[in-house]
């Protein structure tokens, strides 16, 4: 745990018990400070009355007398599409409103830190899609090379709950655009933008405001190196911004969509190819066909980030290179979970938006692809440029009917249910057909979130493969 700092005494008010909430509580704790917490949900304050935080309902008038700060959960609205009242009441009070990363930020370092030889760095991953695979990829490659790294935020354990960092400590946290927004303090050391498409627009009051929370991390937090993906007219926009003249080598150019010019410093992946470039001449390449945990040239753009990181804190292409090969993957993203007769069954659950959906029909030729759920803003056209690579669609949802009249010319089947949807596509695929879940839809019509959405394709899979070992 990192105690927060600069807070003994003071009492700090808490909104939102999950698991960044409860997590800022014990460190407010642990830093002095006397928390009041508070969370709608009566299970949530259970769980918070169980380790000892008497929860004071901040809704009530004049519940923030007297506190140095409010600290809100990440899916508590704070200003779009409506301010939380109790985020309203902090504003009136003249409360300073902060979340749990921005307390991160202020308590990481700590006196120790002037002995170390090689202070600890924090590397800040963010983007649209993408985001927890490259900041997986960059702690598997920092272990891999014996680098003592900790990976939190938006992936894994909540940041103040991270060790304190030892000499040469590595820090790697996914951020989303609902911590970068809020947080009142950002200081990475490396800064990562991975790419940009329309999400969230509702929380953000468009996509002006979804950028500007992401750029937030770079304009705010003064990187050592940024790190930006330039397939988008945001990220050139960011870059060109950032660089101070065209051989700037701060700015780390990435792209998976055509190969980089110029002096500067530039990651770039053409046809499976990974190839660095410094000052006009190529530096380093990697063969991504060979990895198989990174199918696809999204996952092939992930895969520069993580490289141009690396490379960051000196360690060698050979080196990463190694790592790549022996990465995993992560669930639910573009999961291999089984192969059987020439089908591949790849769980990309965490394509819960079009352009992410849009990514993994790229990654194959031809796929039986399971789609639908709770449609977000922006309708499907990001998939258009890739649904010849769909033998058939297979839409499940409540609202399957509605969304599959969005597939227009695509064959399609309306399933509804996944183990419907799951048995009509591995009956009629066929070898060398990919039975994809890519849902192109958030979860929450029928699942709690997509992770569960994910483990239902996987069992829904084993028992269809169950089903015809046994016939």
């Amino acid at each position: 745990m990192i105690p927060v700092r600069g807070m003994e005494g003071a009492r700090v008010a808490v909104l939102g018990l999950g698991r960044s909430g409860l997590s800022a509580a014990r460190s407010l704790r642990a830093g002095g400070a006397e928390v009041l917490a508070w969370d709608d949900n009566a299970n949530a304050r259970a769980a918070a009355e169980a380790e000892g935080f008497a929860p004071v309902d901040l809704t009530r008038p004049g519940a923030l007398d007297g506190c140095a700060a409010l600290i809100v959960s990440p899916g508590i609205p704070h200003l779009y599409p409506a301010p939380n009242p109790v985020v309203a009441a902090a504003w009136a009070a003249g409360v300073p409103v902060d979340n749990d990363i921005g307390l991160f930020f202020r308590s990481f370092a700590t006196e120790a830190w002037e002995s170390f030889d090689s202070p600890p760095k924090v590397i800040a991953v963010t983007g649209s899609n993408g985001k927890s695979t490259t900041a997986a990829l960059i702690h598997h490659v920092l272990r891999a090379a014996g680098r003592h790294s900790q990976l939190a935020g938006n992936i894994g354990r909540g940041v103040l709950d991270l060790e304190p960092a030892g000499e040469g400590g590595v820090v790697v946290l996914e951020l989303s655009s609902y911590q970068t927004e809020l947080a009142r303090a950002l200081t990475p050391d490396i800064a990562v933008l991975s790419n940009l498409s329309p999400d969230h627009l509702d929380r953000h009051g468009g996509l002006g405001g979804y950028f500007a929370a992401k750029r937030r991390l770079f304009a705010e937090g003064g990187p050592d190196r940024a790190i930006v993906g330039v397939d988008e007219h945001e990220g050139r926009f960011l870059a060109n911004q950032l660089a101070e003249a065209p051989g700037d080598d701060r700015v780390i150019r990435v792209s998976a969509g055509g190969k980089l010019e110029g002096p500067g410093w530039a990651v770039f992946a053409r046809k499976g190819f990974l190839a660095e470039w410094r000052k006009g001449r190529q530096v380093g390449s990697i063969d991504l066909r060979a990895v198989p945990a990174l199918p696809g040239a999204h996952n092939h753009q992930n895969a520069c980030a993580a490289y141009a990181a690396a490379r960051c804190l000196g360690i060698g292409p050979r080196e990463i290179e190694r790592a790549f090969l022996s990465f995993a993957g992560l669930p639910h993203r573009t999961q291999l979970v089984a192969e059987a007769g020439g089908v591949r069954f790849v769980n990309d659950s965490k394509a819960t938006n079009a352009a992410s959906a849009a990514r993994a029909l790229a990654a194959f030729p031809r796929i039986r692809w399971i789609c639908g759920g709770l449609e977000k803003e922006g309708g499907l056209a990001a998939l258009a440029p890739y649904l010849d690579h769909v033998a058939k669609a297979y839409v499940i949802g409540r609202e399957a009917a509605g969304f599959a009249l969005h597939l227009k010319d695509v064959p399609h089947e309306v399933c509804g249910s996944m183990a419907a949807a799951v048995a009509r596509a591995a009956d009629e695929a066929e070898p060398g057909e990919v039975v994809l879940l890519a849902p192109a839809a958030a979860s929450f019509d029928q699942y709690d979130n997509f992770e569960k959405r994910g483990e239902d394709f996987i069992a829904e899979v084993d028992a269809w493969l169950g089903g015809l070992r046994g016939a």
